[in-house]
This record gives structure tokens, sequence and C-alpha cells, in this order.
């Protein structure tokens, strides 16, 4: 039997706030535990909640970018659970009335793009978090704890329709998600401290079927590799159950990256089993227009509005756009690069940037927010290039030096100085390269030989020897067209 598997994502994205949703308390990570929970946060008697205004617009913000319409007025819920690191015995939450309602996401897997159809994204406090590793008890024993720093801290959990039809365009989506987020600066997107972690929703069902099959969900995936491999995992299982003659049951899941493999949770609960009410303690968040469009007027260029003007106007890529505007500050140096080096080397800008610059950014453990190299220090190496001074090769190990020269603190030479220093001007005069064509061929009959008989790798070889007598500094351009014309 033919199987698709249908998956939409809960997304909770950590906002990017000085104090809690509800609260005045820090949200600043890493504090000892306990240490940046105040009565609100507590749950202690009676305590009141007051909405931070800043979350509100890290919402409409998203709501903004996503095409989404932004709720006028929108109603927080009491979402009724029990567990131990949920002091109050509830979270609040949005539940009928959320602030943003629809929106979409465009998504590029491989070379295919994709629309990603979004339900909704509503504002919620997190819960705070049970401690297990070194955690002593109060007479020394192993023990567990609850740490309340987190809670309080301000979500919004984005969810989708369930759309996506593999594992790899949930990861696309996850990443294009996490990508806007950061780009907007509502989120610090650090998924290692939790700032960003998803919720899969998966189930699988037979090819032509209409109905959904029986969904689970796996909670809590903190990196695109788990998220791929638990999804995987899941697909699998499912599958093998139904075809085993088993039925999938609706329940929560936790995926082991230990072992690869999601292992049950707890049954899974609908809506009703929370109970939920709107919050008696909050009023209806309303939204005016004057506010929204306060937000528009402070809203950056979007990565989809720099993609489409950037292939419009420089005969980009969707690929070579998708990866410029992985962030802002890439997205940045490129325009920093093209403002200094011209539209026509857009494209070679294009491929440095996201070639040997992000390569070389990816093993030094950065990012471009992070580089010493800057634009005017790339845009001179294009040029020289471009001119003819200096060839691609060259250029790669010129670009080394530059970068040697930063990471170690070092003040960064000019790339002309650089090429006059080291002598590495392109050879381009055709006398000279044809002397060499010369002294290359007859030192290398027997692989003129082979190239006259049909063999083209010869000649590629042949190329290799002139670059290697001429230091690399031949134009290759020159050479191929010379080199050709004697053979013949």
């Amino acid at each position: 039997m033919q199987w698709e598997v249908v998956i939409g994502l809960e997304t909770h994205t950590q906002l990017r706030t000085e104090s809690k949703i509800f609260s005045g308390a820090s949200t600043r990570f890493g504090a000892d535990v306990n240490t940046q929970a105040c009565p609100v946060d507590l749950a202690l008697p009676g305590v009141l909640p007051v909405l931070n205004r800043q979350a509100v617009e890290h919402a409409i913000r998203f709501g903004l970018a996503i095409n989404a319409t932004i709720a006028p007025v929108s109603i927080f819920a009491r979402k009724n659970y029990f567990y131990p690191d949920l002091p109050k015995g509830y979270q609040i939450s949005q539940y009928e009335i959320p602030v943003v309602q629809g929106g979409h996401l465009e998504i590029l897997v491989g070379d295919q793009s994709k629309v990603i159809a979004l339900t909704r994204a509503h504002l919620e406090e997190d819960a705070g978090k049970s401690v297990h590793e070194d955690f002593i008890g109060p007479h020394g024993e192993p023990s567990s704890g609850i740490d309340l720093n987190r809670a309080g801290t301000p979500l919004l959990e984005i969810v989708t329709e369930p759309v996506m039809r593999s594992a790899a365009e949930a990861v696309a989506y996850a990443k294009t998600l996490h990508s806007l987020v950061v780009w907007l600066g509502v989120c610090d997107g650090n998924m290692q401290e939790g700032s960003f972690r998803c919720d899969a929703n998966v189930s699988v069902r037979p090819v032509g079927q209409s109905e959904f099959g029986t969904r689970c969900e796996i909670k809590n995936l903190n990196s695109f590799r788990f998220l791929e491999e638990a999804i995987q995992y899941e697909v699998g299982r499912q599958i093998e159950l139904i075809e085993d003659g088993g039925t999938v049951v609706q329940e929560t899941r936790l995926y082991d990256p230990d072992k690869q493999e999601t292992r049950s949770m707890r049954s899974k609960e609908d809506a009703q089993d929370y109970r939920y009410f709107p919050d008696p303690d909050l009023l209806p968040l309303v939204i005016d227009e004057g506010w929204v469009a306060s937000v528009r007027s402070s809203m950056p260029t979007l990565p989809a509005q720099l993609k489409a003007q950037w292939q419009a106007e420089f005969g980009l890529s969707a690929y070579d756009t998708a990866l410029l505007t992985q962030d802002r500050a890439t997205a940045q140096f490129f325009e920093e690069v093209i403002a200094m080096v011209g539209k026509p080397l857009a494209k070679a800008a294009a491929n440095w940037i996201t070639g040997d610059f992000a390569s070389t950014l990816n093993r030094a453990g950065m990012t471009a927010a992070d580089s010493p190299l800057q634009a005017v220090h790339l845009a001179p190496l294009l040029n020289r290039v471009a001119d003819g001074t200096i060839s691609n090769k060259i250029a790669k190990d010129i670009f080394a030096d530059l970068w040697s020269e930063a990471i170690a603190g070092k003040a960064i030479s000019s790339v002309d100085a650089i090429i006059d220093a080291k002598g590495l001007k392109q050879i381009s005069d055709s006398g000279e390269l044809e002397t060499m064509i010369d002294q290359v061929m007859l030192a290398n009959s027997k692989l003129v030989e082979e190239f006259r008989s049909g063999k083209e790798k010869a000649f590629n070889a042949l190329v290799g020897q002139l670059m290697k007598a001429s230091q690399g500094k031949a134009n290759p351009q020159q050479v191929n067209e010379l080199l050709r014309k004697k053979l013949s």
C-alpha cells in the first residue's frame, strides 16, 4: 500500500522582551534556579497578571510579516492542567480568539517552492522546568526539582495547517520560520536555550484517502536534525503498526535522540480536556488600527521582498536569494558589497558570499553578524577578478590571507597591496602565454598525442600543467583559447 504523510507543526517562539508576559520578572537565560520568579510567577495568593505591551507588538509584527489578520479584539483564556512546573494549575493562553489569525509562509524545498498555510499564532506564558540532573534532595539523595525561572516567559505559539507531506518540508518550514522571527527581531532563535522549539503532529493515510489518520504529537524538538529524525521514525512506526494489523493511538510522544526513536509520553488531550474559559483577571486585548500602523511603520524589509527584488534586478536564482536572506546580517553584507562593485557583479558577489565567505564563517563557528571581514574588504577582491588583474584561484588565496589577518586581530591589508607584494598579477599577455604553452606541449608530448586521438581529459591535464608552470597566474580563459588553437 502507498502511504501519504500528513504533518502540522506547532512552534513555541520565545519573544524577546526584558520582562515576562504577565509580570516584571526578568527573562534572562542562565540565572540560578528560582532567582527570577516573582510572586506572580509563583502564583502566590492575591497577585494579578499585567500584560506586557512589547510581547503584543512582537505578535503584531509577526502577523504583518505573514500577511495574517490581526484580531481587533482577542481573549486570554485559562488552560487547566496539573503539572509540577505549573504553580497556578493553569496556563494563561489564547484559545477561541487568538491575536494572529491565518497567514502563510513560502518555503523552498530543494528548488521547489511551496506555500504553507498557517492557522493562527497566539500569545501565552511558558511553564517552569523540571530539573532532574545534578539536583540533590534535602537529605543528599538524588532527586528532582522545579525551576520556575522560565515560568511566565512570553511565547508566541505558531500553528500551521496539516499541509506538509514530508520531513523535508517540515524542516524547510521550520528553518524559514526560524529565519523570519530572528529577522524581525521578535525572537533570538537560540534553539539550545529553548527559544525556538517545535511540536510535530504526524499521521499517515493511504494515498487517495481524504480523511486524516490518527495523529501523534512529538513534543519539544529543539533542533532541525531532531525534527527530521523524529518525523521519519514516527512515520515508519505508524506505517509498520498499521500494516501489521494494529491501530495508531492518539498520544503525545517524546523523541530520544540517543536511540533515534519516539516513545509514548501520555495520551493526547483534546481541547475539552483543558476546560478552557476566559481569564477573569485579564481584559480583552484590543488592538486598534493606529497600533497596527505604528508597528507596520517600524517593520524591516522582509526576506520575501528582497528575494523578489534581487531576482528581478540582478537575475539571481531563487536558491541564491534564499541563501542570501537566511539572516539580516548576510543580506546587509550582500547589499553593501553590491553598492561598491555595482550591479554587473551581483552574481559574482552572491557566489562569493554564499560560497567561500559562508563556508569560512561556518568553520569558524561564526555568522555574518560576527564576521571580522567586512564588505569593504571583499569588494576590491571581486573588482580585481572582474578586471582580469587576478584569477579566481588567486582570489581565493588572497581571501584566505585577508581572513587570517582579520581573525588574528591584525590590520587588514588592501587587496592591491597583497597582489603587488606577492606578484600575483594574472598573466594575460598573449605572447608570454604562447611561449609558455609551447614549452608545456613540448614537455608533455604524450598528453598532446592523447588529446589529438580524442581524449578530452588530456586537455584538462595540459591546462593543469600550464597553471602549475605559471604558479596559477595565467589567465584561465586565454589559456583555454590559445591551447585549443595550438592543439588544432
